[in-house]
């Protein structure tokens, strides 16, 4: 753990929502179990193994460190988070989380909720797909596949876009996208529909053709999205719904499936699509294969002649 408590000693506090130590990415050996982020006010520690009691007091100590002497005698809000699977246990180590926690990002405005599960309600380490949407999006209608919470689509009338379709089996998520939208006071321009994108081909078609359309989905969500089966339905599709000259962006979080996994399958399933760019990920979430990595590749509609 040696290596997260030398990188603890430079991190820094910034506004903005961010990561501050990335284990995952196997640049720590020895740490790879741990990551640190800052949702200001609070400081989540993330460790997806058990940690014995001296290990977490050490972890603890680092931390309290450099608080101190970067905010002084400011109270320190700490939350501790063990993942293993399915299993999930969040505990208030110092001070307190804001009942109504809300964060920023780019001048937008995010609700989290650091105590709830896995999820927290924005990812992180989509900031650059969200910054890219933010400055693409100008007078076009956007598609948002798998929204969540919406922060796409948030990120899309930012920057100025025309409209925003929403779409989300869960509509909890999209309860909170709503509350985002009227948190950076856009009362209008976005719709949200709690549905299955695969039974609503028809309502989405309707709707469109959209000039941007982004598809987040979930890598391994049963009775939601298995990327291995389900990405190839997706693609067969989605470019009816995208304008000619448009662009996609096709996101992949599973460590276990590479880039080319999906390329083959935009290959093989949407040959209308043209490859323009891989959008790096935020510099703190380096990883040493980036196959495990956050992959968000743009394609663009080839124009039919």
């Amino acid at each position: 753990m040696q290596l997260f408590i030398e990188a603890v000693q430079q991190v820094e506090f910034p506004e903005d929502v961010t990561r501050l130590f990335h284990g995952r990415g196997g640049r720590f050996p020895g740490c790879e179990h741990l990551c640190l982020d800052w949702f200001s006010p609070v400081l989540l520690l993330t460790s997806f193994k058990g940690l014995e009691p001296s290990e977490l007091e050490t972890l603890y100590t680092a931390i309290e460190q450099r608080w101190q002497a970067v905010k002084g005698d400011e109270p320190l809000n700490l939350v501790f988070q063990y993942r293993r699977g399915g299993e999930t246990h969040t505990e208030i180590i110092k001070g307190e989380v804001p009942e109504k926690h809300i964060v920023t990002e780019n001048g937008a405005c995010f609700q989290v909720h650091l105590l709830r599960g896995q999820n927290h309600g924005l990812f992180l380490d989509m900031a650059n797909g969200r910054q890219w949407v933010r400055e693409n999006s100008a007078h076009k209608k956007v598609l948002n596949l798998f929204a969540y919470t919406c922060g796409f689509s948030v990120a899309a009338l930012q920057g100025k876009a025309d409209e925003v379709v929403n779409i989300d089996m869960s509509k909890g998520a999209l309860s909170i996208g709503k509350q985002n939208h009227i948190l950076n006071d856009f009362k209008a321009g976005a719709r949200f529909l709690g549905h299955d994108i695969f039974k609503s081909w028809g309502k989405l078609t309707k709707l469109g053709p959209y000039e941007v359309i982004v598809a987040d989905p979930p890598s391994n969500q049963k009775g939601s999205f298995v990327a291995t089966k389900d990405y190839a339905r997706l693609l067969k599709r989605l470019p009816e719904l995208l304008t000619d000259d448009g662009d996609m962006l096709l996101c992949l979080n599973a460590p276990e499936l590479s880039i080319d996994f999906l390329m083959q399958q935009v290959e093989e399933y949407s040959p209308s699509l043209v490859f323009c760019e891989q959008l790096a990920n935020p510099a703190v979430f380096e990883d040493v294969d980036p196959n495990k990595a956050l992959k968000v590749l743009r394609y663009r509609k080839q124009v039919v002649c």
